[in-house]
């Protein structure tokens, strides 16, 4: 399977996190690396793009060795590094199952694509796609509504899923009530998921995660509801036993050397 994301170098989230997702769920993961980005849970301090030539290449050559079952894209920032990841795509005899997680805004509410970006991944990446999977930040930003509540969540994805022609999974988390809701929207109409909210967990990384298992879900054979169903289940327990540990200062330092 083959992740085309960004590189975290906190390993929370980005390709990072595909990698342990994918290997952890029975798979094997390649990734086309599109971005450098220094961040830690709740501060991105800086982003260097991969030139959209190398991007490609990295693309090119994984199909050309390996017998890739699923695609999951991440973060691709930037107008060109966008049609870079279309055109190889495109190129493809047969293109595997695609979920393209829309990353847009980091977790901290720091940006991670180019404004002017949003217009290419509906021009070039939405067609190509199995599963589109905004977080509600990322569906008020595609669809232009605003998402106050589950039923404007699924007007705006009914929208979304009759202008592209593709799956929408529409992420509710952010909703912050008392059950975490996602709803697969399809051209024969919505499947709801719901799980317990878990307040007072940072949520760094999630979004990723839950696209990189629903992805290998696909690789493995599961149809599209099974996909989202056990990623689901995965992204909770996930969350439900999230790693906890003090923040050191310069002064902590100091005290251990």
């Amino acid at each position: 399977m083959l992740t085309i994301a960004g590189s975290d170098n906190s390993c929370g989230a980005g390709a990072q996190a595909d990698l342990k997702t994918i290997t952890l769920l029975g798979g094997y993961a390649q990734t086309a690396i599109t971005c450098v980005v220094a961040e830690v849970p709740g501060r991105v301090s800086a982003i260097q793009a991969i030139r959209p030539a190398i991007v490609a290449e990295q693309i090119r050559l994984s199909f050309e060795a390996f017998p890739v079952a699923a695609i999951k894209t991440g973060m691709l920032y930037s107008t060109s590094l966008i049609r870079a990841v279309a055109t190889e795509l495109s190129a493809l005899k047969k293109c595997p199952p695609l979920v393209v997680d829309p990353v847009m805004v980091a977790s901290s509410g720091d940006p991670l694509l180019k404004a002017s970006a949003i217009e290419a991944y509906r021009k070039w990446i939405f067609p190509l796609a199995t599963l589109v999977t905004p977080n509600l930040d990322e569906l008020r930003i595609l669809s232009g509504m605003p998402c106050r509540d589950v039923e404007e969540i699924k007007l705006a994805g009914a929208s979304l899923v009759d202008r592209h022609g593709c799956a929408f999974l529409l992420k509710g988390g952010h909703l912050r009530t008392k059950t975490a809701t996602d709803i697969l929207a399809t051209s024969n109409g919505f499947e709801v998921f719901t799980a317990p909210f878990r307040r007072n967990i940072d949520a760094h990384g999630t979004g990723c995660t839950f696209s990189a298992a629903i992805a290998t879900g696909l690789a493995c054979g599961q149809t599209l509801s099974e996909a989202v169903g056990n990623a689901k289940n995965y992204i909770t327990l996930a969350i439900e036993n999230a790693l906890r540990w003090k923040k050191t200062t310069a002064l902590d330092h100091q005290l251990a050397s």
